[in-house]
């Protein structure tokens, strides 16, 4: 029912419950207690003010304690007068406090426990020390006294016991039934929180093994499972990243899938026509002459190429593909790259149209920038209409350097735009009709704008093709890198421009 988080979950709400609910009744009860008991002593103070004026008067009135001695009786009056609550006045005229909440009044004395009133609990010396009321067969132990004085003279004094050495009768009148009070409402705040802990860990422990669940079937191979998403919360966006997760996992597989069946379709297809042509001369179909092994070469130099450009794609996967980055002028180099192949694009009729702004600088690799012409070029030559026409432009913005990169029809749809680096990603349509093309030359476009932390993005364009925006940043430091400067994924890879 509970998993092993919401059972620990359980257990710490349940034991910081127990402890501040320990804490609050001792605290409370301790409380109530030196409350009640100040209290008492600031009443009791108040009653034996008062009955020592009062007994200060009667000695002045009869000039010694014998109205008291020979009359036992007048010494309860003198107690249950001077001692009576706010709603009793006595002969001197006292108004005692009224009593704590939750005590019964109403009575002589009732607002103090029965034991403060009792007689015993008084004693009464003369000014030799001699017991005039109680003390005769009373321990003094306990006692406070009271000097009673008389213009500078003392008269005797009055001994009382004080409300500390009576707490266990006031326990059974008062503070037993205020802390069973308290114990309930603190048992009643223990189980309340016992319920809603129970809860949250129930709640808490359902969302965790669900996303338990999805994380080990992950791992079993099957990416189709996706959690349902409840709320907003931290655990909402967790199980979103793990539906993330899944569909990624899942993507990656088909992608690999898909990877591995068009490299065995494209491995196999020269293979075929190298099988099927060395067949034909094993057979006498074909004669073995230089036609023949000019074919033959043709389709080893594809093979060679093919693999070629898939342990460049590998190196960019792993992050290892490598290049020394100097300060290179960028106009210098692609300016040469394309008269050099001005001639090459004339004999496929295809027209070189060039806009080169002169003397931007970039951090780059020569041998490198060759490859990503020589792709473009390819990509170009290969699904450009004759007559056609590539208008390629260099121009400055800002602290970037930009190319232009147009080439006429047939053009690409832009649902289909953002999928032409994908690797061995053909397009249905005009743009794939011959020269049987491995679908690898933009991907490894891609792969070398990247490793010079640069951005590459296609669009249409009014001459009816393809354009591509490549976006370098400028390097305009006067001192250059130095030439054994490599660079790597750590360095660039996934730096590109925004």
């Amino acid at each position: 029912m509970f998993s092993r988080l919401g059972l620990k979950l359980f257990g710490a709400i349940l034991l910081v419950n127990v402890v501040l609910g320990a804490m609050v009744f001792f605290m409370a009860a301790r409380s109530i207690d030196d409350d009640f008991l100040d209290y008492l002593r600031r009443t009791q103070k108040e009653r034996i003010d008062t009955l020592s004026d009062t007994l200060v008067e009667g000695y002045a009135l009869h000039g010694s304690w014998t109205w008291l001695g020979d009359n036992r009786s007048a010494w309860r009056d003198v107690l249950r007068l001077t001692l009576a609550p706010r709603d009793h006045h006595d002969a001197a005229g006292a108004v005692p406090q009224n009593p704590p909440s939750g005590r019964r009044s109403g009575g002589p004395s009732s607002d103090l426990p029965r034991s403060m009133v009792d007689p015993r609990q008084f004693v009464l010396l003369d000014a030799r020390g001699q017991p005039v009321i109680g003390g005769v067969h009373q321990p003094r132990n306990g006692m406070n006294y009271r000097a009673l004085v008389l213009d500078g003279t003392t008269i005797g004094q009055l001994g009382y016991r004080a409300p500390d050495n009576m707490i266990s009768s006031i326990d059974q009148v008062f503070l037993h039934r205020q802390l069973r009070n308290l114990g309930i409402i603190t048992g009643v705040m223990l189980l309340t929180s016992l319920l809603l802990a129970g809860g949250l860990a129930w709640w808490l422990g359902r969302r965790t093994r669900d996303m338990a669940l999805a994380t080990r079937t992950i791992a079993r191979g099957d990416y189709s499972i996706r959690l349902r998403l409840r709320g907003r919360d931290e655990l909402s966006r967790l199980s979103e990243d793990i539906n993330a997760l899944a569909q990624s996992l899942e993507h990656n597989r088909q992608s690999r899938q898909q990877w591995v069946a068009d490299i065995a379709h494209e491995l196999r297809t020269p293979l075929a026509i190298l099988k099927g042509e060395i067949e034909a001369m094993q057979d006498g179909v074909r004669a073995l002459d230089g036609k023949s092994l000019q074919s033959l070469n043709q389709e080893v130099d594809h093979l060679s190429q093919l693999i070629e450009d898939l342990r460049l794609l590998a190196q960019s996967d792993a992050r290892t593909l490598e290049a020394p980055l100097d300060r290179l002028d960028l106009s210098t180099h692609l300016q040469s790259q394309l008269e050099e192949s001005r001639e090459w694009l004339d004999e496929r009729g295809i027209t070189l149209v060039t806009h080169i702004a002169p003397g931007l600088m970039i951090q780059g690799s020569a041998h490198r920038l060759r490859q990503l012409w020589h792709n473009l070029l390819s990509n170009t030559q290969a699904y450009t209409d004759a007559p056609g026409s590539l208008h390629v432009t260099l121009l400055r913005q800002d602290d970037k350097a930009v190319v232009i990169w147009e080439d006429s029809a047939p053009g690409v749809a832009p649902t289909e735009q953002h999928r032409l680096t994908e690797r061995l990603f053909r397009i249905e349509g005009s743009r794939n009709r011959r020269h049987g093309g491995s679908g690898l030359g933009l991907s490894i476009a891609s792969a070398l704008i990247h490793l010079h932390g640069a951005r590459m993005t296609p669009q249409d364009t009014p001459l009816g093709g393809l354009c591509w925006r490549l976006v370098f940043m400028l390097d305009d430091h006067d001192t250059p890198v130095e030439n054994d400067h490599r660079i790597s994924a750590d360095h660039h890879y996934g730096k590109t421009l925004p």
